[in-house]
């Protein structure tokens, strides 16, 4: 069988299984620890990772026909803004307190729905657009940051802001179509996809060693 990206499919399919892992650990940490609310935002958390990185690998690898190619194209993308939100979850429901959770929650997941709805509707927008919104919705945190630098370990902001630069060179590497290393072979989307990686395990990293220990 012909693989379609093998680069920016196999990628991806080491993210569903890091992110299985990454799951497992954990879920396992939130029920050692008894606690209800960790397993559900950090299940939230972690299924978003893996939702986002199997729906990238089956749109990467399938060689199906173009009508399922579209299908798993839309999935892929929505699942960027499902990431999004799932990454926000822990924080606002573990760290974050009073209005400032609840309301950075909410909106965020308000912003994920509007995301899906455009990828659903007008799944062709500009690429600027969709570049745009996924920036957006990553650095509204900013909003609130009194309130994480007083719930969150500097160590865990740093990893979270990491991880959300890292994420950030991504994008601009795809938004911009560059650069391509290797033409052909392993051009801006290969890159793109490993941005992609190494953003999500800062953020894992965030999550087990400063956003559950103080939750």
């Amino acid at each position: 069988m012909r693989l379609r990206e093998p680069v920016s499919g196999l990628t991806h399919l080491a993210g569903v299984l890091l992110a299985l892992v990454g799951l497992g650990v954990l879920l396992a940490r939130a029920s050692g620890a008894g606690r209800v609310d960790q397993f559900v935002a950090f299940g939230v958390f972690g299924c978003s990772l893996v939702a986002l990185y199997g729906a990238s690998a089956l749109y990467h690898l399938l060689p199906v026909s173009p009508s399922a190619v579209a299908r798993l194209r839309r999935l892929d993308h929505v699942t960027i803004f499902i990431l999004i939100a799932g990454t926000y979850t822990p924080i606002c429901v573990l760290a974050l307190e009073g209005g400032w959770g609840a309301g950075l929650l909410g909106l965020v997941w308000t912003l994920a729905l509007c995301g899906i709805v455009l990828k659903v509707l007008w799944m062709d927008a500009p690429r600027w657009l969709s570049v745009g919104l996924y920036l957006a919705m990553g650095w509204l945190a900013v909003i609130a940051a009194s309130a994480i630098f007083q719930a969150i370990p500097p160590g865990g902001v740093a990893w979270i802001v990491g991880g959300g630069l890292v994420y950030s060179a991504g994008a601009v590497v795809y938004g911009l179509k560059w650069p391509n290393l290797v033409p052909g072979a392993f051009g801006f989307h290969e890159l793109w996809h490993l941005f992609v990686l190494a953003g999500s395990a800062c953020h894992f990293w965030a999550m087990l060693q400063y956003i559950a220990p103080i939750a």
